[in-house]
């Protein structure tokens, strides 16, 4: 008959009848279960790689967009060319927002560039085009924001976080001046150097 009594380490309840040996023959058996259940994990693992990978390399390519969507890198105008591109450089993509619409191959990035074009050609000015551009987009659309009420935290932000940095790293290294050696835990290899005097 086997009762439950309290384990020897003291966590939960084992069965009387189930010493060293049982256990250990319990662990016996179920190391082949384990390794088993290991190898299915691993051929799992290994097949559905294979399958990805092939299901990539099988795949077709993505269809290349449209050629009369994309914005033609040199016009028949080389100095028109040059001005868009001048433009360009000063507007951000409003897709990618970390490049300007020169730099960007995005839908909206080519449409504005042809947009910036068109206008060229039209006659209009370039800041004419800024201003038709922020009108529209907002200063966002600005790689170079004006410095105006509404952007002075992104153009003073920086230097007052620096500022405000440099100060508390200042008063941080003067109070901690002030405190007394003993406040302060030795390094060991201090300890053994003045050990060694």
């Amino acid at each position: 008959m086997t009762a439950l009594v309290p384990s020897p380490l003291g966590i939960g309840l084992r069965r009387s009848g189930a010493g060293p040996r049982a256990i250990a023959s319990r662990r016996a058996t179920q190391a082949p279960r384990r390794a088993r259940l290991r190898a299915a994990w691993v051929v799992l693992a290994l097949s559905l790689t294979a399958a990805t990978t092939c299901a990539q390399t099988a795949a077709p390519a993505p269809p290349a967009a449209p050629a009369s969507r994309e914005a033609p890198l040199t016009a028949a105008d080389p100095a028109l060319e040059t001005k868009v591109l001048e433009i360009a450089a000063e507007l951000r993509c409003l897709v990618c927002q970390n490049q300007t619409i020169a730099d960007s191959n995005a839908g909206l990035a080519v449409d504005l560039r042809n947009q910036v074009r068109e206008m060229l050609r039209a006659g209009q000015s370039e800041e004419q085009i800024r201003d038709y551009m922020t009108a529209r987009y907002g200063d966002f659309v600005l790689y170079r924001p004006p410095v105006k009420s509404t952007t002075a935290l992104l153009w003073y932000g920086p230097g007052a976080l620096l500022v405000i940095a440099l100060i508390v790293f200042a008063l941080l290294l003067r109070r901690r001046s002030r405190l007394p050696a003993d406040r302060f835990e030795a390094d060991p290899q201090d300890s053994e150097v003045h050990a060694a005097r």
